[in-house]
């Protein structure tokens, strides 16, 4: 240790401090720069790959639920029809239907509990 001191307090006395600092900023520069290059570049690549899935995954999921939207849309057209022609058969369709009703909770985009609401 007390070599290494003598060595960097020799160099100052022989350059002069503005020199030498000037050298150690840029190892200092040199070393940053390896160390981003070499560990945190692979990393921000990993996580832009698995960005770039999850995004894609997204808007399937998007494109699924807007193809869903629309095939709803359709049957409930084609059952106000059906209502008109066939009373009884739409009936019978409402009947299957409650028997066979999700029991899961829906989604509720308005922010608004439906039992606060009605209290």
């Amino acid at each position: 240790m007390l070599v290494e001191t003598n060595l960097v307090v020799e160099a100052i006395n022989q350059h002069g401090f503005p020199i030498i600092a000037a050298c150690a900023m840029g190892y200092f520069i040199y070393f940053i720069w390896k160390w981003v290059t070499t560990v945190i570049d692979p990393v921000i690549n990993d996580a832009m790959v698995t960005l770039i899935k999850l995004v894609d995954r997204v808007r399937m999921l998007d494109n699924d639920l807007i193809r869903l939207n629309q095939k709803l849309a359709m049957v409930l057209e084609f059952k106000e029809q059906l209502a008109k022609k066939h009373p009884d058969v739409a009936r019978d369709l409402d009947k299957i239907l409650e028997n066979n009703r999700t029991q899961s909770e829906t989604f509720n985009s308005t922010g608004v509990d439906h039992d606060s609401k009605t209290s």
